[in-house]
């Protein structure tokens, strides 16, 4: 049998601090390629078209998430009844150093042999990274006991932050000097394709401590197939019974469509933002950098909340302030701002973030910022409070697929009503709806531990 989560010793502090670096080693690929360098590459360079790139950003994220959602919950009950997790996240983890790789081939104006090709590897890229979190995440509740979890979640997610900052200015510092370092020429977009083959290596190198000093479960004894059989039999039991699991599905529902939305809000804001504006690499990369700082404080000033104060309490208060960013961010077009007061919109040679439209954007990625980074940190930290001790990687799968059952649907409704409305800011509306409902379910969740079920 395999030890019971959380009731062995904490593991060593540095043990504890590999574990975290998983994060500072995965986030430079949410960061520079979906967010805030590549995914707007791809929609003004690659497709060279707002309207349509983001369509297909959009059903690009959604296969992603699909793929995630059919297969999360099986892997993780097979881990759960196998259990290690690190065999897991080194398969995972050299996925997405695959598909990250690749986007390097990416150049301007590609044909739609190209586009399907770089399309397929944000999906292969995409695929590891959030499989290898699942496992990753699944290690958590046997590092630390359970009135610490949050400032561990906290600390890993703002460690993530902080990666994903200092990636972004490597980004910046490589690409702003005229000529790009490194001979990367801006005729072919090198400076834009080249953060691709920065991630993988990035992704590489820093997941290493994680492997070397973090424990990881102890085996259970079965075999490869056995465990396979095990975990999906355990796995449709829990499924078959899920209603006895009643406030971890509500849980679960809440979290899958809040997620939804607070994925659309972050995976096409710079996308947003360069078609609104026509921010170039530069503008992107500041805008970044000021969502990830106040991302950072605000995973670690939520993780000591998490503990203090709740996990449910911290998740809702961040996902207000999502809210209010969401709406401030859609208020801003048509020559307006807060959706009825007149104010200029940037035109060409005018400077950096010269207008008040513009101003306005920045101070909602601060609100978008500390908002984020508790909202995601705490949602982590609250499965682990609610899930029998030893299903963890199992409902961490049933959590990555809250994350992605609907995930894709939130792309590619965004997908469809950019086409429908002509428009990005009504294919982006939708991500109100998500965080709405979300929020609201989620005040029926009671952050109590449920005991397992008797298996059979």
């Amino acid at each position: 049998m395999s030890a019971v989560p959380g009731t062995a010793a904490p593991a060593p502090a540095r043990g504890r601090f590999a574990w975290a670096m998983f994060d500072w080693a995965n986030q430079p690929y949410f960061t520079v390629v979906i967010t805030f360098i590549y995914g707007p590459y791809f929609v003004t360079y690659l497709v060279g078209d707002p309207v349509q790139g983001q369509s297909l950003w959009g059903y690009t994220q959604s296969a992603a998430g699909l793929l995630i959602a059919l297969t999360a919950p099986f892997l993780g009950a097979i881990a759960d009844a196998g259990g290690p997790r690190k065999p897991w996240i080194l398969a995972f983890t050299a996925l997405c150093i695959v598909g990250a790789g690749a986007l390097w081939f990416g150049l301007p104006g590609a044909d739609w042999t190209m586009l399907a090709f770089i399309m397929a590897m944000v999906v292969v890229g995409t695929v590891g990274v959030e499989f290898a979190v699942v496992f990753n995440n699944a290690m958590l509740p046997n590092l630390v006991p359970d009135d610490r979890m949050g400032r561990l979640s906290g600390f890993g997610w703002g460690l993530g932050y902080v990666g994903g900052l200092v990636a972004l200015v490597i980004v910046l510092a490589v690409t702003l000097p005229e000529p790009p370092l490194f001979g990367l020429d801006r005729a072919s977009q090198a400076h834009n394709r080249f953060v691709g083959p920065l991630t993988a290596v990035w992704f590489a190198l820093f997941v290493i401590p994680m492997f070397v000093f973090t424990p990881d479960q102890p085996r259970t004894g079965l075999g490869r197939a056995a465990a396979v059989r095990a975990g999906i039999t355990n796995l449709l039991t829990t499924l078959g019974k899920l209603r006895q699991y009643r406030n971890i599905a509500l849980y679960l529902v809440a979290r899958m469509i809040y997620y939804d939305g607070q994925t659309a809000i972050f995976a096409f804001g710079g996308i947003y933002a360069a078609g609104l504006f026509g921010w170039g690499t530069t503008e992107l990369g500041l805008f970044g950098i000021i969502i990830l700082v106040f991302g950072a404080v605000g995973c670690f000033v939520g993780g000591a909340m998490d503990d203090r104060l709740g996990s449910r309490f911290t998740v809702t208060l961040a996902l207000i302030g999502l809210l209010i960013a969401t709406l401030g961010v859609l208020s801003i077009g048509d020559g307006k701002v807060l959706f009825v007061v007149p104010a200029a919109l940037p035109v060409a040679d005018d400077g950096l973030f010269a207008t008040p439209a513009e101003w306005l954007f920045i101070a909602l990625a601060v609100l978008l910022g500390i908002s984020g980074g508790p909202a995601q940190a705490a949602s982590r930290t609250m499965l682990a409070r609610l899930a029998p001790r030893d299903m963890v990687a199992e409902f961490y799968g049933l959590y990555a697929l809250s994350g992605k059952a609907t995930a894709f649907m939130a792309p590619f409704a965004v997908g469809v009503l950019t086409q429908a409305t002509d428009s990005q800011r009504g294919g982006l509306s939708i991500v109100v709806v998500f965080l709405v409902v979300g929020l609201v379910l989620l005040r029926f969740v009671h952050e109590q531990r449920t005991e397992p079920l008797t298996r059979r």
